[in-house]
């Protein structure tokens, strides 16, 4: 996002701030629409970023047939009904054919979609295609649980409620004793002592 979509943006807002009745010219607003352009080219930064490079760039021959998780990964993305904002944790797992990727980039992989205007279904399902496309594994599964503030702030006003979905790939997608070893693994109590 470069200066000139910037610019569009903090046009926009101001716009926004005129429309509900606010005074974009007063000290506490002066320049919000700037702050909010700024964020925005943060929030939205996953459109800028090729996944498949990013995990192109990380994988390594290996032996390893065993399953690989990389769990409680944290993320904050934009609702794209309300542009309010849905966060959680991820949980990421997959079974390797000959390569591993990489761990610090099943995160980056995360944030690439979590930093678009999302779905939460859409975005489970887009790491796992992610995942399965470039690194090949005989199996990936993606669980999300999330909080989402458009449930929480308005409509239904349900508080504290959240959201779990779900995407298994791969030649043993269907093999539910790998599904039940997974669920278990991101479920036992978290390890907080490293």
């Amino acid at each position: 996002m470069g200066e000139k979509e910037l610019k569009r943006i903090e046009k926009a807002v101001t716009e926004i701030l005129e429309a509900i009745g606010e005074d974009p010219q007063r000290d506490g607003l002066k320049k919000t629409p700037y702050r909010v352009a700024k964020s925005f080219q943060f929030l939205c930064q996953g459109y800028t970023q090729d996944p498949k490079e990013v995990l192109n760039n990380a994988l390594f021959e290996s032996t390893n047939k065993e399953m690989v998780i990389v769990r409680d990964i944290e993320f904050y993305s934009l609702c794209e009904h309300h542009l309010l904002p849905f966060f959680g944790r991820v949980h990421v797992g997959y079974i390797p054919d000959k390569k591993v990727v990489g761990l610090s980039k099943i995160p980056r992989i995360v944030n690439i979609y979590a930093r678009r205007l999302q779905i939460q279904e859409q975005m489970t399902e887009q790491i796992a295609d992610a995942i399965l496309e470039v690194v090949q594994p005989k199996w990936v599964g993606v669980v999300v649980h999330a909080r989402h503030m458009c449930m929480e702030m308005r409509g239904v006003e349900s508080k504290y409620s959240y959201t779990s979905t779900s995407a298994f790939r791969g030649e043993l997608k269907g093999d539910g004793k790998l599904r039940n070893e997974f669920f278990n693994l991101i479920n036992s109590p978290s390890q907080n002592h490293f």
